[in-house]
């Protein structure tokens, strides 16, 4: 599949991300919907610290908004970045947020395939290969290792929850009441539920670290999980 391809399809999932109004609310919204997120950026880190060096270069796929970014480099200041997002106005705003760290991170427009080649030190990809189907999905990742220096950590975190009968529900529900219960209004939070289950394609967490292992992480294990969201750390 061509970048080309991916664009053609991804236009469903980008159209809130390239929305100004939806953009200039964004840094207020992700911590009402992923328990925890804060946690995950500081782990994040702590994670590709404990084999990238102090200078290390780090990919980071789905840099839109600018949240890990900014995280990682209050944290690591000898780290720097090259961030990808096919949302323009998400890469706008991951600049505003970066802040004084600005001239740290590379803002490429695009998805895997516009990334440079590399090879980094370590790589992420957080809150994004939900959005992917299946086959999609094991290509970018492959992708990710291909630009990896051999034993580069790499850490992906995403929505990932049972798929068995009846427990999809379940698992959205929690979603749903856990944005009710940091401010989100209820209509706004059971339709954020209703279009997680309609159009984006998730995964259970077997599934998913079976295409981490399939796409070239074969020890990828999971470090994270809060209601419906689940990390894993892997290495090339």
């Amino acid at each position: 599949m061509s970048a080309v391809d991916v664009a053609d399809g991804a236009q469903h999932f980008l159209k809130p991300f390239t929305d100004p109004a939806a953009v200039a609310r964004y840094t207020e919204g992700p911590r009402r919907f992923v328990p925890g997120l804060d946690a995950l950026h500081r782990m994040t880190g702590l994670l590709l610290a404990e084999q990238v060096p102090e200078d290390a270069r780090i990919l980071v796929l789905g840099a839109g908004g600018g949240l890990e970014l900014k995280a990682m480099a209050d944290a690591h200041p000898g780290w720097t970045f090259v961030g990808v997002d096919p949302a323009r106005e998400m890469l706008d705003l991951a600049g505003t947020v970066l802040g004084g760290h600005r001239d740290r991170a590379e803002l490429v427009h695009g998805y895997i395939d516009d990334a440079p080649e590399g090879p980094f030190d370590g790589a992420t990809c957080l809150l994004t290969l939900h959005f992917l189907d299946n086959a999609e999905r094991e290509r970018t990742v492959r992708e990710i290792h291909r630009r990896l220096k051999p034993g580069a950590p790499f850490v992906v975190a995403h929505g990932s929850y049972p798929q068995g009968p009846g427990e999809a529900e379940i698992w959205l529900n929690r979603y749903a009441a856990f944005a009710i219960s940091c401010g989100v209004e209820p209509e706004q939070a059971l339709g954020a539920r209703d279009a997680v289950a309609a159009s984006v394609n998730m995964l259970s967490p077997e599934q998913d670290e079976a295409v981490l292992r399939a796409a070239g992480f074969a020890d990828a294990s999971q470090f994270f999980a809060a209601f419906t969201w689940r990390g894993w750390i892997g290495h090339a």
